[in-house]
């Protein structure tokens, strides 16, 4: 009886150890300040490259809509509708193809308001809201001639729309960056490269072949600081544009990172 509940016994400590062998074997992965997950076993070195090219943006990227409200759905949606084929007939005077512009937001919201007599909500009206974005090009690409098409468009829409126009946005960035990540890339792994070669020698071991690789990257755009409407900046009424409002395109950075993990001989 002994001797079978010692092997009882013995069997059990052998499941537990093997349990938690596996537990340990399965434990998740840690994660790097980028959000790749890195073994807790991994071995070598980790080094983190950047690379930055400087360019001038080849298009625009306007935010423009109207926004109306009455009492009743139907006459916000007239003025509206009214207003927003207005701007696009600027839009299309000024040479904006049609498959440059594309709807962003279009909404129709009650405007209510508290009435303490019958301690209830009521509607006092209607807010038609109808938002493009639009993408100003120039053939051939050239800053000065951009900087003030987006400048002359921008008072143009503004022109048209009246009361009713708001603009979000407008950003001046690189609409095919694929060719300055090759350029940033090739700078990334080299940093790379040099800050592992820098850590091999620092620490008396020889750097050995990558063994994992990846890379994100990034296209800031430039703002202009325009804006037209919205609740916190009405549009004045009447609006007469005898300028453009001024406009600087400027330059923004194509960035590309690599992390590297390097093993070590």
């Amino acid at each position: 009886m002994k001797r079978i509940l010692c092997l009882a016994v013995g069997l059990l400590l052998v499941i537990i150890a093997i349990g938690a062998t596996g537990c340990d074997s399965l434990s998740p992965p840690s994660r790097t300040s980028s959000g790749e997950a890195v073994s807790s076993q991994a071995n070598g070195i980790w080094v983190t490259g950047t690379g930055e090219v400087t360019v001038t943006p080849d298009i625009a990227v306007l935010q423009v809509g109207v926004e109306a409200q009455e009492d009743t759905v139907a006459e916000a949606m007239d003025r509206a509708s009214e207003a927003m084929a207005k701007v696009g007939t600027a839009l299309a005077d000024s040479g904006i193809e049609s498959k440059d512009i594309q709807t962003q937001y279009f909404n129709i919201r009650q405007r209510t308001s508290w009435d303490n007599r019958t301690d209830e909500e009521i509607i006092t009206g209607y807010r038609v809201t109808n938002k493009v974005i639009v993408k100003i090009r120039v053939l051939p690409v050239d800053s000065y001639t951009l900087d003030y098409k987006a400048s002359s468009i921008i008072g143009a829409v503004v022109s048209a729309g009246g009361d009713l126009i708001r603009i979000d946005s407008l950003n001046f960035t690189v609409e095919d960056p694929t060719e300055y990540y090759d350029e940033a890339r090739e700078k990334a792994t080299a940093d790379a490269k040099a800050k592992a070669e820098k850590l091999a020698k620092q620490t008396g071991v020889k750097l050995g072949e990558p063994t994992f690789v990846s890379e994100s990257s990034s296209t800031p755009s430039t703002y202009a600081s325009i804006t037209y409407g919205g609740s916190n900046m009405p549009v004045p009424a009447p609006i007469v544009i005898d300028s453009a409002p001024p406009t600087s395109l400027g330059e923004t950075k194509i960035i590309l990172t690599v992390q590297v993990a390097y093993s070590i001989r």
